[in-house]
């Protein structure tokens, strides 16, 4: 916020139903929210059933704590065989979205080795950062707010704009 940054959160449906106010939140604040999956799992060899079941499910949630729906997902941990892109459709997601840069930051870690990673961060890249880990709501998110709170003000100064992910042309249809 104090940036005046407007991002896309793809967020767990698990984590929307423990705390549907973080949620609604998110979007009151006109940031995007994309869906992640209910519940995390390695899709790679689902079929698109169940890949189609954890979507709706994330959605069901979404839908539940903000009265919308995401139009983006982010496949857990990546993976995505062929069946992923049309479950989405059938999800009625329109766009898978990928990135171009990871901090690598979804374990505690000193924010100095999660900055070093973003030092490569370019105009056109989508940063995949994390609020934690897949596996617990309550994760330590200091190491990643600190290198975030280093790099805005320099990528900014640098020329960089902000935009929501699905609005990227690295975004995959």
């Amino acid at each position: 916020e104090r940036h005046g940054i407007r991002a896309t959160f793809f967020v767990l449906g698990k984590y929307v139903d423990q705390n549907p106010g973080l949620a609604a939140e998110i979007a009151e604040k006109n940031h995007v929210i994309g869906n992640h999956t209910y519940a995390h799992p390695n899709t790679l060899f689902f079929t698109s059933r169940q890949i189609v079941d954890e979507l709706a499910r994330c959605e069901d949630a979404i839908f539940k704590a903000t009265g919308g729906r995401s139009a983006c997902v982010r496949p857990p941990f990546g993976f995505r065989g062929p069946q992923f892109y049309s479950a989405a459709r059938k999800a009625g997601l329109s766009k898978v979205v990928m990135w171009s840069v990871s901090a690598r930051d979804w374990t505690p870690q000193p924010w100095d080795r999660v900055s070093r990673r973003l030092r490569h961060v370019r105009r056109g890249d989508i940063l995949l950062c994390h609020d934690g880990d897949h596996r617990a709501s309550n994760a330590d998110r200091n190491h990643m707010l600190s290198a975030l709170e280093f790099w805005l003000p320099r990528w900014k100064d640098s020329g960089l704009e902000f935009t929501a992910a699905w609005t990227n042309s690295g975004v995959l249809e």
